[in-house]
């Protein structure tokens, strides 16, 4: 969808997925994965497009491989993915989005590891919010919706009353499932995605009005 389409409601929050929205770490992640992949006999370009918006562990978990701990080949795929930074970048105008929000008013919520997502950040240069929701800070990980309830619940607002900002299938579902608002950022999608719900490409042309009663998303030149 356009990006006419863009909420123009008042918002109290904006939650941001990272991997894919805020910056992009396809490149290093699907190193990583490839190898992980061939190591374990998979079919490399059919395993990769599965990778993304979800938990390392789930990932692994859903293989359902023989003699796999999926717990301790995830944490060491994060160490892999922990040294492997130096192509992460950020989505085009998005610093400047993101530090023109007011700090209590936006969180990043993103599947990743906390030590992963701040190394991530940090390689791309991109500011860190008060509040960072992790993969460690809830027991389902997207598609289910707790992550985004808990950043609205942390942010003292409603999820209904936030506007999520995602990449991938499972952390759209999640977003829904919390009755959010959504924004699919498509900076980093091969293909097409539909999905119903307003789509931009980057942030170059966004910018933020405060108001008495919220901010609101807006759209310059």
């Amino acid at each position: 969808m356009p990006e006419s389409a863009l909420p123009s409601r008042p918002l109290a929050a904006l939650l941001f997925d990272m991997d894919g929205t805020i910056i992009s770490s396809i490149a290093s992640a699907e190193r990583i994965w490839s190898r992980w992949a061939e190591a374990h006999g998979l079919d490399v370009a059919a395993f990769l497009p599965t990778i993304h918006g979800v938990q390392s562990v789930e990932t692994i978990r859903r293989l359902n491989l023989p003699g796999i701990d999926p717990v301790a080949e995830a944490a060491a795929i994060t160490e892999a993915e922990m040294a492997d930074v130096d192509d992460i970048v950020a989505i085009p105008g998005a610093r400047a989005f993101l530090e023109a929000l007011p700090r209590d008013r936006w969180a990043i919520v993103t599947s990743a590891p906390r030590q992963l997502a701040e190394r991530r950040l940090a390689a791309a240069g991109m500011p860190v919010p008060d509040l960072l929701v992790a993969a460690e800070d809830v027991a389902r990980g997207k598609p289910a919706p707790d992550c985004f309830l808990m950043a609205a619940e942390r942010l003292g607002v409603a999820a209904s009353d936030c506007l999520v900002f995602e990449d991938a299938p499972a952390g759209i579902r999640a977003a829904e499932a919390a009755g959010a608002g959504v924004v699919v950022v498509t900076a980093t999608h091969r293909e097409p995605v539909r999905t119903g719900h307003p789509a931009i490409a980057d942030y170059i042309r966004l910018g933020v009005a405060k108001a008495q009663d919220g901010i609101r998303v807006t759209r310059t030149g």
